[in-house]
């Protein structure tokens, strides 16, 4: 059951990369901006908070090498943002910052852009590197044993709630599951646990044996997180061991610890997935907590009625698993379409992003395991209806049984009192004990009514002239019954455990809102480059100079306007004046004036809006002396 899941995830996980659920929001160089003069630091804004790390930034020169720069740390305390100092002094060129972040809901984040000072160096447009994403083996171990973690829980909570719920006859059959959900969930968070580190830092799992490394994740939520959840585990077993021990499977202290600890295990995960981030935390995470303990009801309580089956078959425990069942799905659905449309937020985000072509076939599969769970239903109806005649033939055994019973009773007191009221002769034997009736001189048995026997349900009516017909073996037609149950059964249970598999792969991919708002405010790594224009102009004597401008993002909407001024000789120069317009001649749009402002080395603008999409004519007006100035034009494109 748990192969084909396990085949599929692996597939699944090498296809996609697990991405965080923060966005990138701006960042402080603008991505491919221009600048006068370097800057102090660098500064990210996010969606959501974000955990920082030892290396969450790598800032390096135009040469490659790596620049010295402080510690990670908060713009204004801010935990959505990510800070880091530059050093002074640096040099003119392009400077390509890397960076990687933890976000919220435990998965790692990374990007990279680039900032110019002076003017941009030769090699500029060349890809941005910003650092390992993730280790493939990393990766894929780290989903494996999150797969499996979740499927050990939904045994473990699964298997004992059917034992308090369903009540079955015989439990022993029912240990080697709850043992097994028990170590598999131990050994899988500890493994979580030391995979984290490597995980979060993109490298091999190697680096999992680093101390130092561990010691990180031990203090980060994640780790705490999993330190908590090994800590449940010691209870559980307690509680596992006591109740084997003793019996008291049923007793409602048992049940009582037991949901406690259901709960508290289910918040180890909401805590540290998508419902702990993002819009409506609190009714997110109960929601997380409530589909994770339906999905564990659900799908081991079929682990658990499939091994009933096999060993102990009851149809009264198959009815009230039903029930059960019934109650679960319930919750799932209704806590899943909250999720989704929390985790969407769009239609078209549906087919659009991973995030919903994934939720589409988990909503498919969870379609073909409600058709496998009705046919489960109408098996347990029809075995329930098979075993009623039996049921009542044993009633009316137990009935007639104590009958004849009260009877012999009544009968023993009748003779003690006949022999009571006779008189015994002196030297006469005693009499004969009531106790022990003789069959060769007591009484007949009055004979009681006779015992209906009703006849047989399945049995076709019959015609005058018909052969006739063998009685049908009521067990052979329940046999058939349970073997179509175990095998609907089967299904059900192996289509869930495909529907977790996906559960599990969604919990590791950015959800359709939190990528339409990473699409909105542009993330670093996935924008567009910015517009650069070098716009040559006269100087005299034969002399010229360039104005490079830098239109960020140059599409349509607001755009900040940067321009530096370049002499013949390629260094920084000082004009007067700098004047900045755009006209789109085929839509009789324009001029619309860039305001520049002198900053001190460059002007720059904070905001142009261009409504429209085109080719757009930018004239622009150097000013080199108090009575001398040049304009230039130039045709830039504008997309939506």
């Amino acid at each position: 059951m748990l192969l084909g899941p396990l085949l599929v995830l692996l597939l699944l996980g090498g296809a996609t990369s697990a991405s965080a659920h923060a966005a990138l929001e701006s960042t402080d160089p603008g991505d491919g901006s221009l600048l006068g003069r370097a800057p102090d630091r660098v500064t990210l804004t996010f969606s959501e908070s974000v955990g920082l790390r030892d290396d969450s930034f790598r800032v390096l020169d135009p040469g490659g090498h790596r620049v010295r720069t402080g510690a990670a740390g908060r713009a204004g305390g801010r935990s959505d943002t990510a800070r880091v100092d530059l050093p002074a002094g640096l040099g003119e060129g392009t400077y390509t910052v890397a960076w990687r972040v933890v976000s919220a809901d435990s998965h790692p984040a990374s990007g990279a852009f680039t900032f110019s000072v002076g003017q941009p160096s030769a090699a500029a447009s060349a890809p941005v590197d910003a650092g390992p994403s993730e280790d493939p083996l990393t990766a894929l171990l780290h989903k494996t044993a999150r797969y499996l973690a979740y499927l050990a829980a939904a045994l473990l909570i699964g298997v004992a709630a059917f034992v308090a719920l369903c009540r079955p006859p015989d439990t022993t059959g029912l240990r080697r599951p709850l043992a097994a959900g028990w170590w598999t969930l131990l050994g899988t968070t500890l493994a979580l646990l030391v995979l984290r580190a490597p995980y979060e830092a993109g490298t091999g799992p190697a680096d999992a044996l680093d101390a130092d490394a561990l010691a990180g994740t031990l203090t980060g939520r994640p780790g705490v997180l999993l330190l908590a959840r090994l800590a449940l585990l010691a209870p559980v077993a307690l509680l596992l061991t006591r109740t084997a021990r003793d019996g008291r499977h049923r007793s409602p202290w048992a049940t009582a610890t037991g949901s406690v600890l259901a709960v508290a295990l289910a918040l180890t995960w909401s805590a540290g997935e998508h419902a702990s981030a993002g819009l409506q935390v609190p009714l997110a995470m109960t929601s997380f907590v409530l589909h994770l303990l339906a999905t564990a009801v659900w799908l081991g309580g079929l682990v658990a009625l499939l091994t009933t089956l096999r060993t102990t078959p009851d149809a009264a425990t198959a009815a009230r698993f039903s029930r059960v069942a019934l109650t679960s799905v319930t919750v799932l659905v209704v806590t899943g379409v909250y999720q989704s449309w929390r985790g969407l937020g769009s239609w078209p985000a549906l087919t659009g992003t991973t995030y919903g072509r994934l939720l589409l076939a988990k909503v498919a599969l969870v379609a073909v395991t409600l058709t496998a769970a009705a046919v489960s239903r109408r098996w347990t109806a029809s075995l329930a209806n098979a075993a009623a005649p039996a049921r009542r033939e044993e009633r009316q055994r137990d009935r007639d049984r104590e009958r004849n019973l009260q009877r012999d009773r009544d009968r023993d007191r009748h003779r003690e009192r006949k022999l009571e009221r006779e008189p015994i002769p002196a030297g006469a034997p005693p009499a004969p004990q009531p106790s022990a009736p003789d069959s060769t001189n007591a009484e007949p048995p009055t004979p009681g009514p006779p015992t209906p026997v009703p006849p047989p349900l399945c049995d076709p009516p019959t015609t005058p002239g018909d052969p006739p017909t063998t009685p049908r073996d009521p067990s052979t037609a329940t046999d058939a019954l349970r073997r179509g149950l175990r095998r609907s059964v089967l299904v059900e249970a192996v289509v869930a455990a495909v529907v977790l598999m996906i559960t599990t792969v969604l919990t590791s991919t950015v959800p359709g809102r939190a990528a339409d708002e990473a699409a909105r405010s542009a993330p670093a790594g996935g924008v567009l480059p910015a517009s650069v224009t070098d716009v040559p102009f006269d100087l005299g004597d034969s002399a010229r100079g360039t104005v490079q401008i830098t239109l960020d993002p140059g599409r349509t909407g607001d755009n900040a306007v940067q321009a530096v001024v370049f002499g013949p000789d390629g260094a920084l120069a000082a004009v007067p004046e700098l004047r900045l317009s755009f006209t789109l001649p085929d839509k009789d749009v324009g001029p619309i004036e860039a305001h520049l402002v002198d900053r001190g080395g460059y002007w720059s603008a904070n905001t142009l809006t261009l409504p429209l999409p085109g080719t757009w004519t930018m004239r622009t007006t150097v000013r080199v002396s108090e009575i001398d100035q040049v304009t230039e034009s130039r045709r830039i494109r504008i997309e939506r």
